[in-house]
């Protein structure tokens, strides 16, 4: 996602699944563009690089992370701010300039099929146990989440507001204009059609598309907008233009606390990864395993979801978040009960088959 469809709200730390496959097309042609920054890293032994999306994130990451790691170990952490196309451009250019990226895991799976990334060797690792991480792969590591949730007007729904999304697609019940997301935004909410049909959380995947897409046309008269932005499909809510509809955790939040008229429903969201990566060629591979150990312990996790707003992947980090930050977060041990976690390799194998077929079905088909 790129900082316009940022589901987190932190300027630029997103990154768009259509930025990714562009920015691979352009690669060699932006590698002219590249700041200097990783040629002095490379040959420096004290350092890590590590790509972020800058914003108020790379500030939370620096406070919770960058600074203790360095008074721990005297590694200096250099921030490489930078956008998918150019981290692309590097591996196209095999110009490595950054050691650990931070990236959401359609684009970490992308760079993975590529042959892009280092493996991760799991016996570098001693501050933290793997086994409290939600999420650890051959090349890549969960970091933190974000979510998906359905949010709703609370002057529509001051008595009872739909509990789920077969629910959500209840127009008599539940009356009123709706809206979801556009493959534009990201990519279409076929798995919440899916559950409004019936299929099981823990049954989802692989997604039955033809299905999905059945089950959305029953709700497309009653659609007042496909969502293509983080922002748009939060405002709306708010200004009442809808009165339900999917929407990204981080654009809803903030709307809650300047009181806006809005509320979530945690119930069936889907929850997406943030992870930590090694580029493969990396100057400082040691370093950059060093990096991520530490990153991953319980305390650094909990100071980065107090700072963020986004949930911990290691386990342990909740005893160390108060009750109330921990109901924001879509990790927290109550929603994790209630939630599934979104499969980015499928959706990297089908991303264009979707397209296609969505195309077609918001021209009507």
């Amino acid at each position: 996602m790129t900082g316009n469809n940022d589901r987190r709200n932190f300027g630029t730390r997103g990154i768009s699944r259509r930025n990714l496959l562009k920015g691979a097309g352009a690669g060699l042609a932006v590698a002219g563009m590249l700041p200097a920054i990783g040629r002095s890293a490379r040959a420096a032994a004290g350092k890590v690089v590590v790509r972020t999306g800058g914003g108020a994130y790379e500030d939370a990451l620096r406070k919770a992370i960058f600074e203790p790691f360095t008074a721990e170990t005297g590694i200096e952490v250099v921030s490489f701010a930078t956008n998918v196309a150019k981290l692309v451009a590097m591996v196209e250019a095999h110009d490595i300039q950054v050691d650990v990226a931070d990236l959401g895991e359609f684009t970490t799976v992308t760079f993975e099929k590529r042959g892009a990334l280092e493996k991760i060797d799991r016996s570098k690792f001693k501050r933290t146990d793997l086994a409290d991480v939600s999420t650890v792969e051959d090349y890549y590591v969960g970091e933190n989440t974000y979510g998906t949730v359905m949010g709703y007007n609370k002057d529509a729904f001051a008595s009872k507001h739909p509990g789920s999304w077969a629910e959500f697609w209840d127009v008599k019940a539940f009356p009123g204009s709706r809206m979801l997301e556009d493959m534009a935004a990201e990519f279409p909410n076929l798995e919440f059609a899916l559950l409004a049909d019936g299929v099981a959380m823990d049954k989802l995947y692989p997604l039955d598309v033809p299905r999905a897409f059945a089950k959305l046309r029953e709700i497309r008269p009653h659609i007042t907008k496909w969502w293509d932005s983080g922002a748009v499909c939060a405002q709306m809510l708010a200004n009442k233009q809808v009165v339900l509809g999917s929407v990204w955790s981080g654009r809803i939040l903030p709307l809650v606390d300047e009181n806006a008229p809005v509320a979530i429903e945690w119930n069936q969201s889907a929850v997406q990864l943030q992870t930590l990566c090694i580029i493969k060629g990396a100057p400082n591979l040691e370093n950059a395993h060093q990096y991520i150990d530490f990153a991953l312990q319980p305390k650094p996790q909990a100071e980065v979801a107090r700072l963020s707003g986004y949930g911990p992947v290691n386990k342990k980090a909740f005893a160390q978040i108060d009750a109330a930050m921990a109901a924001r977060m879509p990790t927290s041990p109550e929603h994790a009960k209630i939630s599934f976690a979104t499969n980015a390799r499928w959706w990297v194998e089908h991303k264009a088959e979707i397209a296609d077929k969505w195309q077609a079905f918001v021209l009507g088909e």
